[in-house]
């Protein structure tokens, strides 16, 4: 890397940014989007889950969201009805917020993050399957959740990639370059 932050790497190609080069209005205008990205990759990711597990084996949406809540409260999860749903919820889409922040934050200083979006989207949705999969949820009360089989497995990668992964990397395309198209 140079001295004013370029980096000559013909992979990862990408210019440094510095936090002075970064205005207040611009990062109000920057959070909005990182907001919205964890919000979107939220309701992709959710709504996945409800059709999935409705279409195989008939399993309600507050069910879904109990099995998120599953994560901190246990198996006490499926007994404590509507408080425990709306705690998995908010928690899922408080993850799915801060998936989104994360990226972000190191897409301002490796800006080949964002001027290559589907590629680097895609790898980080297969590095945060992979995280939530066989370090978060074995960590947590879940204590590693249930399998849904290789269906369940094989749509979750693919779903990871394409509808978290890419849509948190143009978010953070748009909030780091809020002009270009």
């Amino acid at each position: 890397m140079d001295e004013i932050g370029y980096c000559a790497s013909p992979i990862l190609r990408c210019n440094v940014r510095r936090m002075e080069q970064i205005s207040t209005a611009n990062r109000t205008q920057a959070f909005v989007y990182v907001l919205i990205g964890g919000l979107v990759v939220g309701t992709l990711d959710i709504t996945y889950a409800c059709v999935f597990w409705a279409l195989k084996a008939g399993v309600p949406p507050q069910r879904i969201f109990q099995s998120v809540a599953k994560g901190v409260l246990g198996t006490a999860a499926f007994t404590s009805g509507a408080a425990s749903a709306a705690l998995g919820l908010f928690l899922h889409f408080f993850i799915a917020t801060m998936m989104s922040i994360a990226y972000y934050l190191v897409a301002r200083r490796w800006t080949a993050l964002v001027e290559r979006p589907l590629l680097f989207g895609a790898a980080y949705g297969l590095v945060l399957y992979a995280v939530m999969s066989y370090i978060v949820v074995p960590l947590s009360a879940a204590r590693g959740g249930g399998s849904g089989g290789t269906l369940w497995v094989t749509l979750s990668i693919i779903v990871h990639a394409l509808l978290i992964g890419v849509p948190i990397a143009l978010f953070a395309r748009k909030a780091i370059y809020p002009f270009r198209v």
